[in-house]
């Protein structure tokens, strides 16, 4: 059985606008010690299907419409508020994508920190400071024990992006949600939190949704990959698969827009024409239809279902939602 299974998970804001479906029917499954990188533009509902996963969706005007959430059988959706902060930021955590946002800029670091150790592991403040100078060393701060002191304004966007990871790891948790862990970092230091969640998944088998634009991070860390777009999933794979033969057009147009050095040609960038939907008003078949090349008449009539496709095999199967995945229509 899997870690954690989402099963038709739906997640809509009741807005001025109209009512916008964030997360329309996503289904997925995360198996102990394994990376699943979860892919897309900006607004594809990404961020808002963890937060799900968490109880993190602010409840108005966000509503969790429909699906279910199974962590170790238990339906997280169902769990009460006290039993689900006992989870959260133990067995299940997660780096936020915004750390200024997230950290309050009314206590130091140290007191955040320690808050975590406290509350989960009952450790004693001095015994919690410790363990929280360690956690700020292991991401690359320097110093650590002096920045206990300081507060998340005295620090660089890089720096708290670090403390949000040591945040997120002091637990040990076994599921941990990574929004966009590496956005505010540099290459080396990129690369050293990167190591260190690898680590993490060595040492106790840590399942990790690595949620990212970018698809190098995605080549590196994950070993399945899926792509969503406005709200659903529309393409899911072996990681492998998925860089090499992409079923999904918008799938194949996020690989093209990767910038190339193989070649000694100087190309202009890729990218994909139009702009993502207005999700209050979706089109009435497939979202992707108005900015694909490949569109078929039949894409504008049905949402496509995301489906099994040739080449699926069990450990992995290769899922897409597009009439174009058939051989017929690829010949």
């Amino acid at each position: 059985m899997a870690l954690l299974e989402v099963h038709d998970l739906v997640v809509r804001f009741d807005t001025h606008h109209g009512t916008v479906r964030a997360v329309d029917g996503v289904s997925f499954a995360l198996q102990e010690g394994e990376t699943l990188g979860l892919v897309g533009e900006s607004g594809s509902g990404k961020s808002v299907t963890n937060l799900a996963l968490m109880g993190l969706v602010p409840q108005p005007p966000g509503v969790i419409e429909s699906g279910s959430v199974l962590y170790e059988g238990s339906d997280l959706l169902k769990l009460s508020a006290p039993k689900m902060q006992a989870l959260r930021g133990n067995e299940i955590s997660m780096i936020f994508q915004d750390p200024m946002t997230s950290l309050n800029p009314l206590l130091t670091i140290g007191r955040q920190l320690a808050e975590v150790l406290e509350v989960h592991r009952g450790l004693g403040r001095k015994q919690a400071r410790e363990s929280c100078a360690k956690a700020l060393g292991d991401v690359g701060i320097p110093e650590p024990e002096s920045r206990l002191d300081q507060y998340p304004h005295e620090m660089s966007g890089g720096m708290r992006q670090r403390i949000m990871i040591a945040m997120a790891l002091l637990c040990d948790p076994r599921v941990l949600i990574a929004d966009e862990p590496t956005t505010a970092l540099d290459v080396t230091i990129q690369a050293q939190i990167l190591e260190l969640m690898r680590d993490l998944q060595q040492r106790r088998g840590t399942a990790i949704i690595l949620i990212t634009h970018d698809l190098g991070v995605v080549a590196g860390m994950s070993d399945r990959v899926h792509v969503m777009y406005a709200g659903r999933l529309v393409e899911a794979a072996a990681t492998v698969d998925l860089f090499r033969d992409p079923r999904h057009p918008y799938t194949a147009g996020l690989l093209d827009s990767i910038p190339r050095l193989s070649t000694s040609e100087v190309e202009p960038l890729k990218s994909i024409a139009g702009q993502p939907p207005d999700l209050a008003a979706l089109p009435a078949g497939c979202a992707f239809a108005p900015r694909c090349e490949q569109a078929i008449s039949s894409c504008n009539e049905a949402v496509p279902l995301l489906e099994s496709i040739e080449q699926a095999t069990a450990t992995s199967p290769r899922l897409a939602a597009c009439p174009l995945t058939n051989s017929e229509a690829r010949s």
